[in-house]
């Protein structure tokens, strides 16, 4: 098999820059798998042996062409897609975030409780004479001295140790070697980690290098029966199945953290049963659906209506055009902001022109109003542009022909031109939906979501779409549950590829090419 086909100089070239590629992707893999993302580093390596082979052989000439774009959809949209659907049916929220080896080992660790007295230790860091780690440790209350190794507790006589007049601690013992700076940089982190022998069933943990503090475990784990006792008040603590261990006897009694746990479809379960969930989910599909039909009906028909006035024979028509796809041309971002200073109550263009005061971000019904006029002002130039190039495209001789038998301009327009229009624009009106399902851009920055009140603790506003819905889900409130929030996207994706597909199939503007 001829590996290499072409002039000296374009295989050296694809040599040279295939090389490079597979060997960025090859660090790319590294860096993943020394990370512990091990699916990551396996498909950048799949990616790499598929680039060598199609790039270094004649296999498939086309897909020189296609695999780059099939290797970047797999990975930016196929993998977070699935990643989604994964996380969907874990329970994955605030207090849930980590796996059960690291939850039990913060539970353990948060559950230690320090000798009621308030005893403390003043202690110097060292070792002892087997060089193993050891604090030389004084009671400073009671006068009393010992030498604590993670194994025993030694108590030392006032002859055995030498005290420090000011301080009266003792700094030195025999069997002891104290740490200078150095080792104490050194080993300091290692030294906080470390428990050392106490009394009777506390042992001293580290506060600095200078302090020890008698501690003791609040819960006691069992690793046979995975389950936690409580060393006061003998409750016990079984995992519950959901990522908690939960009080046998009080469910709603857990220990924080809990950890990521598979809870299957519950969460899907809960957009339908779960009160709290249902009614604002519900509300915000609604509004959702109204906002998206409503700005694609009203960008349409005044980008439809400005084509037809501008189709026509009209003085200075080229400047008319230039100034209506300038809103098109300005950064969204920028307008929208633009627009939130227009609809400002107190100082705003708006309330000036119209000599009012209406609050428009505070009621419900004026802040969806402004929504929708604002993403009007934003799109009907998008609708102009593929509207005017539409019409271009009609030919001139069915209306002339209508014409001749008798139709009048408003027949034409109802019976020939829309009917025309549709059935080249009903792609880019599904398109425009789908675009407007999830237009995150103009919620979060025109009104974040609001009004809403906060003091009821609602996280969904009178003007969130499902998208900053569920953002405010995974993010934007005290209680983050990406679990939930990865049901509620998914949700919306399917919404948006039924909508999009029952358009397409009605249109039958794809028929031509399945």
């Amino acid at each position: 098999m001829k590996l290499f086909t072409g002039t000296k100089l374009a295989v050296t070239a694809k040599v040279i820059f295939v090389s490079i590629s597979l060997a960025l992707l090859g660090l790319l893999a590294q860096s993943a798998f020394a990370s512990g993302e091990g699916l990551i580093a396996g498909f950048i390596a799949l990616s790499m042996i598929a680039l060598a082979i199609v790039y270094f052989t004649k296999i498939s000439i086309p897909m020189k062409f296609f695999l780059p774009g099939v290797i970047l959809l797999t990975a930016f949209v196929v993998l977070p897609i699935a990643y989604t659907l994964v996380m969907s049916g874990f329970q994955f929220k605030t207090g849930n975030y980590v796996d059960k080896p690291q939850a039990l080992e913060r539970i353990v660790a948060d559950s230690y409780v320090p000798d009621d007295s308030g005893l403390t230790f003043d202690v110097i860091v060292g070792e002892n004479s087997q060089g193993e780690p050891a604090l030389l440790a004084t009671d400073y209350m009671s006068g009393e001295f010992f030498l604590a190794t993670e194994e025993s507790l030694t108590p030392l006589d006032e002859s055995q140790v030498t005290i420090d007049p000011e301080l009266g601690i003792a700094v030195e013992a025999e069997g002891f070697t104290r740490f200078d700076n150095d080792q104490l940089a050194a080993e300091g982190e290692a030294f906080a980690q470390l428990k050392f022998a106490g009394p009777g069933e506390y042992f001293l943990a580290l506060e600095g290098f200078e302090v020890a503090i008698p501690l003791k475990p609040g819960l006691v784990y069992d690793e046979a029966t995975d389950s936690f006792t409580h060393a006061e008040t003998g409750a016990k603590y079984v995992d519950n199945g959901r990522g908690n261990y939960a009080n046998i006897d009080d469910p709603e009694d857990k220990l924080n953290p809990g950890w990521r746990s598979p809870i299957w479809f519950e969460n899907y379960v809960s957009l339908v049963t779960d009160e709290k969930v249902r009614e604002p989910f519900m509300g915000v599909f609604i509004w959702t659906m109204v906002f998206s039909v409503l700005t694609v009906l009203t960008q349409f028909a005044l980008g439809l209506l400005v084509a037809l006035a501008l189709d026509k024979p009209l003085r200075g028509r080229r400047f008319y055009r230039i100034i209506i796809i300038l809103p098109y041309a300005v950064p969204s971002i920028m307008s929208i902001l633009i627009w939130g200073g227009m609809f400002d109550t107190e100082f705003g263009a708006i309330n000036a022109l119209l000599g009012t005061k209406i609050a428009w971000f505070l009621d419900p019904n004026f802040a969806r109003a402004a929504v929708i006029i604002v993403n009007l002002w934003l799109g009907f130039p998008y609708f102009y542009l593929i509207s005017n190039g539409a019409l271009q495209a009609i030919p001139g001789e069915l209306s002339e022909a209508a014409r001749i038998d008798g139709a009048s301009s408003r027949q034409i327009f109802w019976q020939i031109t829309l009917p025309l229009l549709l059935k080249m624009l009903t792609p880019l009106l599904i398109a425009s939906f789908a675009f407007n399902f999830n237009n995150f851009n103009l919620i979060f920055l025109l009104t974040g979501g609001g009004p809403r009140s906060d003091l009821d603790g609602e996280i969904a506003g009178a003007t969130d779409i499902l998208i900053s819905y569920t953002y405010k889900i995974a993010f934007g409130s005290q209680v983050q549950d990406l679990g939930l929030a990865s049901a509620i996207s998914v949700v919306i994706f399917i919404l948006v590829a039924a909508i999009s597909l029952y358009g397409i199939r009605r249109s039958k503007v794809l028929e031509e090419f399945i």
